[in-house]
């Protein structure tokens, strides 16, 4: 809150209400506060958007919020986003448009309990997995579809379980198996006391099924405007720097995230612990996304047999427009 009241101030200064409307950047976050985030908090509380002009104000999500929704809605300039729920949403209508990934790598994972048998893809059959949803299903049942493991249930096919964004299920013994993120949920599961040799893990990136995470999109008309361009080559240009000093710093990170986590909920223990995970991911990005990246990602979503997540190649779906000026 003190950053973002110093950076308004800043804006009003530099030329009136006016000048500061024109700096003001919303982003919609797509889960609550806490170290998946770290580079834009960084960016706040270290001045590197105050340095940029910019009055950037950081909307927590949560899971009765949908990004692409408050995006359309006019409620933010930018959102974070996984991919395969922005192209799905682009694909029904609103045209997003990636214009920076700083995720390289996914930490996307199942972990299930080693003692159900499962070693293998082929053993989830006849198996409960427990799956998020809200756009975060579409890597898991693409994966499924290209193993060709119907999702339906019975004995050739796996039971998804709709998991809340909890381990509960794998604990109490509902799920053989659930989506864990290697920064979060897998650290919740060991948390409970549980021994990482009662388990296995499947890494997405490991089964050729990852698709990106956490990049950055705007509203593709947006980008007409030279105005709005502008801004987003400056937020792009902080917000990178704010990852980079977080990969860095980790454990100053997570202590910045629990100052601006207003709910109280998180501790810098296991924030610091996130963080340390979370710059595995962000390593190796400058923040403009690889093609290379994109066509797997694509590649994985086309190829969800008779359900695909989306059913043709998208256009326009992203841009280097923001990180070829943002990166100069």
């Amino acid at each position: 809150m003190k950053k973002m009241m110093l950076a308004a101030a800043c804006a009003a200064g530099l030329g009136g209400t006016a000048l500061a409307q024109d700096n003001d950047v919303t982003l919609q976050l797509q889960w609550v506060t806490q170290s998946q985030f770290a580079g834009y908090y960084v960016a706040l509380d270290q001045g590197y958007y105050e340095e940029e002009g910019l009055n950037v104000t950081i909307l927590p999500g949560g899971p009765d919020i949908a990004p692409p929704q408050v995006l359309a809605g006019g409620g933010a300039d930018a959102m974070l986003n996984w991919m395969p729920s922005a192209l799905a949403a682009r694909e029904r209508g609103l045209p997003v448009v990636n214009i920076a990934q700083p995720f390289k790598t996914s930490g996307l994972m199942l972990t299930c309990w080693k003692d159900s048998g499962i070693e293998t893809v082929e053993d989830f059959r006849g198996r409960t997995i427990g799956v998020w949803f809200f756009g975060n299903e579409y890597p898991f049942l693409s994966w499924m579809a290209q193993a060709g493991i119907p999702t339906e249930g019975g004995e050739d096919g796996v039971t998804v379980l709709r998991q809340g964004f909890n381990v509960d299920p794998l604990l109490q013994r509902q799920a053989d198996c659930i989506s864990t993120m290697t920064y979060n949920e897998y650290g919740q599961v060991l948390d409970a006391g549980v021994d990482p040799e009662e388990l296995i893990t499947f890494m997405y990136e490991d089964q050729g099924v990852a698709t990106l995470e956490d990049g950055i999109y705007v509203l593709e008309e947006n980008l007409e405007d030279p105005e709005f361009v502008d801004k987003m080559v400056r937020f792009v240009r902080a917000s990178m720097r704010g990852w980079k000093w977080a990969e860095e710093n980790p454990e100053e990170a997570g202590a910045i995230i629990v100052e601006y986590d207003e709910t109280g909920a998180q501790s810098e223990a296991a924030q610091v612990r996130m963080m340390q995970e979370i710059a595995k991911l962000t390593a190796g990005s400058n923040g403009a996304l690889d093609p290379e990246d994109y066509e797997r990602t694509v590649a994985t979503l086309l190829g969800g047999g008779s359900d695909p997540v989306i059913s043709a190649e998208p256009e326009g779906a992203w841009t280097h427009l923001i990180t070829d000026q943002a990166l100069e």
